[in-house]
């Protein structure tokens, strides 16, 4: 296995953004929550305990991701969890990269008005112009911050 340094960088780079930005909306900030637009930004003005501990516990999770790519960094002794960690690299990038796209169309779909979806404006907008193409990117840099070597 070959880590591409500088990709793997930018996808921890993109992972700690990423979870900051949770850890911020947990503690109460607000600034890009109404870009998310529905029902996590009408809770995101009132949030009761347990929405705010589901914020909390993604920031969290969102982290696992750049410790899941730092440990490629590791030669590790034992082939089978360089593989398995290769593996999963190229899964969660295809998963990130996927949800970001099915997102994208999906909110595309909305505001051509074949789904009927209650996205106002504005975050439909930010959804289509930040949020999703974010995801992907993220997708793309943990796909590619690793492959296979014969």
């Amino acid at each position: 296995m070959e880590t591409k340094k500088w990709i793997l960088s930018f996808g921890v780079l993109w992972t700690i953004l990423f979870s900051g930005l949770s850890f911020y909306w947990a503690m109460g900030g607000m600034f890009g929550v109404r870009s998310l637009g529905g029902s996590i930004y009408e809770m995101a003005l009132n949030p009761p305990p347990s929405f705010v501990k589901i914020v909390w516990i993604t920031g969290f999770i969102k982290l696992l991701g750049a410790l899941l790519l730092m440990m490629l960094l590791i030669k590790w002794r034992k082939s089978w969890i360089q593989t398995t960690l290769y593996l999963i690299t190229k899964i969660c990038g295809l998963l990130l990269f996927l949800y970001g796209l099915f997102n994208f169309i999906t909110i595309s779909l909305g505001a051509m008005d074949v789904l009927n979806l209650e996205l106002e404006r504005y975050a439909t907008f930010w959804r289509l112009v930040f949020w999703e193409p974010y995801w992907m990117v993220g997708g793309i840099l943990y796909f590619f911050s690793i492959k296979k070597t014969n």
